[in-house]
């Protein structure tokens, strides 16, 4: 079997603070003297379950804490390179990082201050690692929908200039996702990949009012479509890629072990899917262990690994060269 930190992949599926390291996140807390819970100390990587509301409140929680460690300029750069050269570890050729900038507005001068931190950030972080990098701008759907039109437009001013896209994340069971139309509408006059989660902890109708409100270009885990193999053909005939995070899903709760993932089932009806980590803070896996896992549970061979490399890169909004560069080079891999 072929090293999957070898493969070149290209990585669509990583939230801001959830690519945090764990060492990372120890050193800074004991820096400013925040007490951090069990779960994200002796007992890391927590025991999670989003079945829930009250499970994806605890889940939600740990984000906020880890959150909250980042207190400087320096703290955001920090996070960013190391996420950087722990992707390039994994074989990842390209990286697209989500983040919510309404989530660290108070802390760093507000919505477009942070915005071009993270920006800065991440051209800093690619010349230094080699790995090219960009943003997708994601809203909160927790929040109120006008909150999601503000950041739809902030993501709109830096189309073309380090952001491709934008989302929608948090716990899908709650808010209404057609109230968040609007601001995709924005985001796709802009020129934007449209990203918003759905299909993880809801199932195909989800999926499908994800579809018809927000015009996905793609779908944050969106996995729950092999339960319907209608939408799962609609999926495959709009092209509309997986963003697929094996252990996460495990880990909070939308399937028993990673056996169960149905992987083999959108494969086999042409599903392009890009596997993802996720919040490896949270779940304690990075880029090429989602590989890795599928691997051992689905008994998959290396062409079938290479294909979903190429699916990933395929999928991603890397300029045509990059695209091109990585594809041979995943060839290459397989040889």
């Amino acid at each position: 079997m072929r090293d999957l930190h070898a493969l070149p992949k290209a990585h669509l599926h990583l939230h801001f603070t959830g690519s945090m390291r764990h060492a990372t996140l120890l050193e800074l807390a004991e820096r400013d003297g925040i007490a951090l819970p069990d779960s994200l100390v002796s007992e890391w990587p927590p025991r999670l379950s989003a079945a829930d509301e009250k499970g994806w409140f605890r889940f939600q929680r740990l984000y906020d804490v880890a959150r909250s460690v980042l207190r400087t300029e320096t703290d955001v750069r920090r996070l960013v390179r190391e996420a950087a050269e722990d992707d390039v570890r994994d074989g990842g050729r390209w990286l697209e990082i989500q983040v919510d900038p309404s989530g660290y507005a108070a802390r760093f001068g507000g919505i477009t201050a942070f915005t071009d931190l993270v920006l800065d950030a991440v051209r800093e972080a690619s010349e230094l690692t080699g790995l090219g990098m960009a943003v997708v701008i994601a809203a909160n759907r927790t929040r109120h929908p006008l909150d999601a039109r503000t950041l739809a437009r902030l993501a709109g001013q830096y189309a073309g200039r380090g952001v491709v896209g934008f989302g929608l994340s948090n716990d899908e069971r709650r808010g209404r996702t057609a109230d968040f139309a609007g601001a995709f509408q924005i985001a796709e006059r802009a020129g934007l990949l449209l990203a918003p989660h759905g299909g993880e902890l809801l199932g195909p109708d989800s999926i499908r009012t994800v579809l018809d409100s927000l015009h996905a270009h793609r779908l944050g885990h969106g996995v729950r479509a092999a339960e319907d193999p209608e939408l799962l053909d609609r999926i495959v005939q709009a092209g509309v890629a997986l963003e697929v995070c094996p252990v996460s899903n495990v880990a909070l709760g939308v399937y028993s072990d990673l056996t169960s993932v149905p992987l083999p089932t959108l494969l086999a009806a042409g599903a392009t899917v890009a596997l993802g980590a996720d919040d490896p803070l949270l779940f304690g896996s990075r880029l090429a262990g989602q590989y890795a896992t599928m691997r051992a549970a689905h008994d998959l061979s290396d062409d079938q690994l290479a294909e979903l490399a190429r699916m990933s890169v395929r999928a991603s909004r890397a300029p045509d060269d990059v695209r091109a560069a990585v594809l041979g080079d995943i060839d290459a891999w397989a040889a």
